[in-house]
């Protein structure tokens, strides 16, 4: 159903209340009839056919949800509704069709006329869309479903059809039906039923004639029928109904198969009974039929299926991990392990996320043992031999096994940042996690850096585990398990309280930690206490691959540092815009490492000479600092920081003086521009950001048009409130159009205070007056103030 988002005249008619709603529909009758049109997705003359059946229907059609509205409609018993809804606008679903039956009088010769709903049914060549027509008051409807449904249904549900029927139109109309009957090739698949028709019609009451042969107590649930037909129809995602038995399933199967091997091999592309054998408890005789032919389908059902179904799929395949992840957890495990091959591959399909599968796998490598020198032929072997996993395990735990291997076969170096581990060594290590601590413990010493690598970042060791890489392998390893750009909170914090440099070069240089921490490492702060007496060189080396079109702000956290070598790095990289930062800069290096620490920096000749001479002649005098920080304190000034762009100090570091920011707004000083680029700062002032909803950028749909939006990163970080949006956004149409695009994403709560907040508005200042909220709506396009300045206007004109 067509749900769009409510334009301002339907908000109006939601928030006015009934009695006042009505009446501004009518006030504004061509406006609503065109914003219904499009809402129901009719013509407008069909609007008032669809809305005069039922008081304040104008208004009801404008606020209820559009599919509830146009099923009350249909349940009418117009046939005008019916027809405007079946015929022209081609709303031809069961719901809508059951509806329109429910209540239509098939006296009433509207529904024959052409174009009327019966001629249109009529014409429907047989679809789902036509079951509810089974059970109508239009004998001519009936018949026809049973003639273009009967070969899909079950003969209880084909006899509960021609029952009704009877009782509607007796025994013409079952003798004329089995005439039809008779004229096709097979009866409709129920062998038999025209000649039980004709002696229901020759029969005293033919009702009862039907009733006594139809079978007791089976297909009584109408929901049991209908999946039955959804399945016959090929509708995907037909879910099992609860209390369907599967003999009744297999009986229908047996007089006319869903699919399968029963149905001619050029039919077979049409297979309903894959949507049966994802059915839990599917007999397997059923899942047998749709195999080899549709083995793929079964296995994406989620169905059992035969082990040697699972084989032949693995070997005339070739090696698919969904394969083998279907049989494990199909209950083929053992088999899997025991009889597929080549190991490796069976190996790297396992789901190991499987609790009995890491048992299994445990199992299989015990023979391995806590020796390395079987684990590391494990591996050597692995991609080379065509065998079982059993034999590969058993070959490798062989102490007479030829050319055992006792080194790491092709070792590699750790990456930065981390790749993923790929083929044998994706699979030794998922085998390698299964096995007992102790195990893993022995094979550690042996691992080859990338391994190392591969086992700390996707592994997740035990602590034991982790301790042993870390004894072995040293602070190496550790750097190169902050190698990952996302790792847990917990390891992230074991990583940082290291104060290792070369772990905390790689955090800095791939992972996202926090800005604090950045400006703590740059400092030479450690997490433990104290400070280094310089920042290491691994640190130093790290800014020097900082992409500074993405991550400038890495390295502006060492503006405060001080400490020489970040100060030359930075000095080096970054051409700084703002006097202030190259200010704060030398300050800090001055007060941390004295003049001859400052004149290093001078001298890389990155500064600009005006600053380098009048600094050079501070670095000897007594005072020389303290004019330093009162050169800065000037250039701090928030009138002289109000002369540069706020991208700019953002950029340089220099906090933005958000005090005489929000003064220079207050007094109207500000550039009308800059609160909706100040907005998004996250130490933006909230009234900052009020002001910025004075000028509204354009609400396009969220998700395609949003990117730079700060309207829309504000609402979803809860900066801004839809509430703000009601008092403070400007111009009104444009705030409404925002406003109506964050309350599709709001929770209900939000949703529901907004309403009261906006209903309290609304009464306050526009009441029951319908002439108040018109001019309102007519003021509201080209109204430069908020949408609250826009209502209390509207209720003074209108009081006028």
């Amino acid at each position: 159903m067509n749900n769009r988002p409510p334009t301002a005249l339907g908000l109006a008619l939601q928030l006015a209340g009934p009695a006042t709603a009505d009446a501004l529909a009518e006030r504004l009758r061509p406006e609503t009839v065109a914003a219904l049109s499009e809402r129901l997705r009719v013509p407008e003359s069909a609007v008032e056919t669809l809305t005069g059946w039922e008081e304040q229907g104008l208004w009801r059609a404008s606020t209820d949800d559009v599919g509830e509205f146009l099923l009350r409609a249909a349940a009418t018993g117009d046939p005008e509704i019916a027809r405007v809804l079946y015929v022209e606008r081609h709303r031809r679903t069961p719901e809508f069709l059951s509806a329109i039956l429910a209540a239509a009088d098939p006296t009433d010769p509207r529904w024959y006329a052409a174009g009327g709903l019966v001629p249109t049914v009529l014409e429907d060549p047989g679809g789902l869309e036509l079951e509810p027509a089974l059970q109508g008051p239009f004998p001519e409807l009936v018949e026809h479903a049973v003639r273009h449904l009967g070969r899909e249904l079950p003969l209880p549900v084909v006899l509960d059809a021609c029952l009704h029927l009877a009782r509607l139109a007796g025994a013409p109309a079952i003798g004329k039906l089995a005439k039809s009957i008779e004229a096709t090739a097979d009866e409709l698949a129920h062998p038999g039923l025209a000649e039980l028709l004709r002696s229901a019609a020759a029969a005293p009451d033919p009702g009862s004639f039907l009733q006594e042969r139809r079978p007791a107590g089976e297909w009584t649930d109408p929901a049991h029928a209908h999946a039955l037909l959804r399945v016959r129809m090929e509708e995907r995602d037909v879910e099992q109904p609860a209390g369907l038995g599967w003999e009744l399933i297999l009986r229908e199967h047996d007089r006319r198969p869903f699919g399968g091997k029963r149905v001619p091999s050029e039919n077979r592309h049409a297979n309903p009974l894959i949507r049966l054998v994802g059915w839990e408890g599917c007999p397997d005789e059923l899942i047998g039929e749709c195999l080899p032919d549709s083995s793929w389908a079964v296995l994406r059902a989620g169905a059992r299926m035969p082990f040697e179904e699972v084989a032949g799929m693995w070997t005339g395949k070739g090696p698919d991990g969904r394969i083998v992840r279907h049989g494990v957890l199909t209950g083929h495990l053992d088999r899997v392990l025991g009889e597929l091959t080549p190991a490796r591959d069976v190996l790297d399909g396992l789901p190991y996320d499987h609790e009995p599968t890491r048992e299994a796998v445990a199992a299989l490598v015990a023979p391995l043992g806590a020796d390395p020198v079987n684990w590391l032929t494990f591996y050597a072997r692995m991609g080379r031999t065509a065998g079982t996993a059993p034999e590969l395990v058993a070959d490798a735990a062989s102490a007479d096994s030829p050319k055992r291997t006792t080194t790491w076969p092709r070792p590699l170096a750790a990456v930065f940042p981390v790749t993923a581990p790929g083929d044998s060594r994706a699979v030794f290590l998922n085998v390698l996690q299964c096995a007992p601590e102790a195990a893993q413990i022995a094979v550690v010493p042996h691992l080859d850096a990338r391994a190392v690598q591969h086992f700390l970042v996707y592994g997740d060791p035990a602590p034991a585990v982790r301790e042993a890489i870390v004894a072995t392998h040293g602070v190496p390893a550790l750097a190169s398990y902050a190698s990952s750009r996302k790792l847990p909170g917990a390891t992230l914090e074991y990583l940082l309280d290291l104060d290792e440099p070369a772990v905390d070069a790689n955090l800095f240089a791939h992972c996202h930690i926090d800005q604090r921490e950045r400006e703590r490492m740059l400092a030479g702060r450690l997490r433990r206490g104290g400070t280094r007496s310089a920042v290491p060189e691994e640190l130093l080396d790290a800014l020097d691959e900082v992409n500074l079109g993405h991550y400038r702000h890495w390295l502006i956290a060492g503006l405060e540092s001080g400490d020489p070598g970040v100060a030359r790095k930075l000095v080096g990289r970054l051409k700084f815009q703002v006097p202030a930062a190259r200010l704060r800069l030398l300050i800090a290096v001055w007060e941390r490492g004295g003049p001859d620490a400052v004149r290093e920096v001078l001298a890389m000749d990155r500064l600009p000479v005006t600053l380098r001479r009048q600094t050079e002649k501070l670095l000897d005098a007594p005072d020389g600092l303290e004019r330093l920080r009162d050169r800065l304190a000037a250039e701090e000034d928030p009138a002289k920081l109000l002369g540069h762009p706020p991208s700019r100090l953002a950029a340089d570091g220099v906090p933005l003086p958000w005090a005489a920011l929000v003064e220079a707004q207050r007094t109207g000083r500000l550039p009308d521009h800059l609160p909706a680029a100040l907005a998004e700062f996250t130490d933006c002032p909230r009234e900052m950001r009020l002001a910025a909803l004075r000028t509204m950028p354009p609400a396009y749909p969220r998700g395609f048009y949003d990117r730079g939006n700060w309207v829309w990163h504000l609402l979803d970080s809860g900066a801004l409130t839809p509430d703000d949006l009601l008092m403070h956004a400007a111009p009104a149409q444009t705030a409404l159009d925002h406003l109506v695009e964050a309350l599709a994403g709001a929770s209900v709560r939000d949703r529901q205070a907004l309403r009261a907040r906006a209903t309290a508005l609304t009464e306050s200042h526009l009441g029951g007056s319908a002439e108040a909220w018109a001019v309102c709506l007519q003021l509201l396009p080209t109204f430069a103030g908020t949408l609250s300045e826009l209502i209390s206007t509207a209720g003074a004109v209108a009081r006028v």
